[in-house]
């Protein structure tokens, strides 16, 4: 390892750990707001539906840590946990809602076994291990991406590249119990493999990422072109290997829950009646940021739409002006077009961030270009992101 790189890592490291921060920062304003209001019970209890049942036994005022705990732990990670506790469900009703319990089952394995596993190593209980293997993973998926920046654009822009990794305002999600952190620590890893040839492991690293979230299936498409590249221009059939594995963690998932809850197309059906997801090929997001800028303020959600929306554009043009290996720029169009193809959630920064190639054509442009908009850049980024984890924590807009 050479100095310079070591000095990055470094210094990386200290901005991750910023970061990190900022998030508990986000989380402690909620949690504030929470300890002001003890007495309002009922105010508590939509945040942890699936927390520990002596959660109403232990006294609020005296307990800072475990109101951030539910911010740290809302919305999806929720569902997580619960796949942890209690598996997938071995029947799932008619007309299932996403109040019932069974609808766990639109939710992917890979992230809930990581957990799973390490609550069985370490003592602390699953929050905790749900917790630490996603700052682990976080900074396993900064490293990586710093990596790959590095492989195709050198020292300097892999370290802005990492920075803008940590505190991108969608990054809030390596320190919530989600599952983005694992998908960018493979498709990162997946992405390096393609790019130096590493067939084998960028296809089992591929199959990983499609087992742990839906847009994981954005490798598939990655393997593929990287495959008909290798092909065209060296005549290597051994790239087939990726893309012939990439797709087994989804198809794998598909089978398991079929044969697990004795029905054919579990998992779309959970997805169609307890989360109403249906498609709209872009027209949400549209719709949603058009009700923002004539009704501002009206929608918190519709306002996160619309500056995701904005910030694609303006991450695209970065990737039109600093153009990147065909591979990554396959695994970009996947996950953006599955982050717009959904007519229920839509664009959000989450999702734009698991599209993190583009964050390394933005350090390439902002090296290159407008290196005076970097302090700006970086200011407005930790904003954001302290600002959206108090925003979701206090379940004011969809995350």
């Amino acid at each position: 390892m050479t100095d310079p790189w070591r000095r990055i890592l470094v210094k990386t490291g200290a901005v991750y750990l910023f970061s990190r921060v900022c998030v508990l920062v986000g989380a402690a304003i909620v949690a504030a707001e929470l300890r002001a209001d003890v007495n309002k019970v009922e105010d508590v209890i939509p945040l942890a539906p699936f927390a520990d049942p002596h959660y109403l036994d232990q006294p609020i005022s005296n307990n800072a840590v475990r109101p951030i705990l539910d911010v740290l732990t809302s919305w999806d990670g929720l569902w997580y946990l619960r796949v942890v506790r209690d598996g997938y469900p071995t029947s799932i009703p008619p007309n299932v809602t996403y109040d019932m319990p069974e609808a766990r089952a639109a939710f992917f394995p890979a992230y809930p076994m990581l957990v799973r596993t390490l609550d069985w190593v370490i003592p602390g209980g699953d929050v905790f291990a749900a917790l630490l293997v996603n700052f682990v993973l976080g900074a396993l998926a900064v490293y990586v991406i710093g990596l790959l920046a590095r492989e195709v654009y050198g020292e300097v822009v892999a370290e802005r590249a990492m920075i803008l990794a940590c505190i991108f305002p969608g990054a809030f999600v390596l320190s919530f119990a989600y599952t983005e952190a694992l998908l960018m620590v493979v498709a990162a890893g997946c992405l390096l493999c393609l790019v130096r040839h590493q067939w084998l492991a960028a296809g089992v690293l591929a199959a990983i990422g499609t087992a742990s979230r839906p847009n994981g299936i954005a490798l598939v498409l990655a393997c593929l072109v990287a495959a008909v590249v290798a092909i065209h221009e060296r005549r290597e059939w051994k790239a087939l290997v990726a893309p012939a594995l990439a797709p087994v963690g989804f198809i794998g998932f598909m089978v398991f829950l079929d044969r697990h809850t004795g029905e054919s197309g579990a998992w779309f059906r959970v997805q169609r009646e307890a989360w109403s997801e249906g498609v709209s090929f872009g027209l949400t997001a549209f719709r949603n940021t058009w009700e923002a800028l004539t009704r501002p303020l009206s929608s918190p959600t519709d306002t996160i739409t619309a500056v995701s929306l904005l910030t694609l554009f303006a991450l695209l043009y970065f990737l039109w002006r600093k153009r990147l290996p065909l591979p990554l720029v396959a695994f970009v169009v996947g996950i953006l077009g599955l982050m717009l193809l959904p007519s229920t959630v839509t664009a959000r920064p989450r999702f734009l961030y698991t599209a993190f190639p583009l964050l390394i054509s933005a350090a390439a442009w902002l090296d290159e270009r407008r290196s005076e908009w970097w302090p700006w850049v970086v200011a407005s980024c930790c904003v954001g992101l302290t600002a959206l984890t108090g925003l979701y924590g206090v379940l004011g807009a969809i995350p």
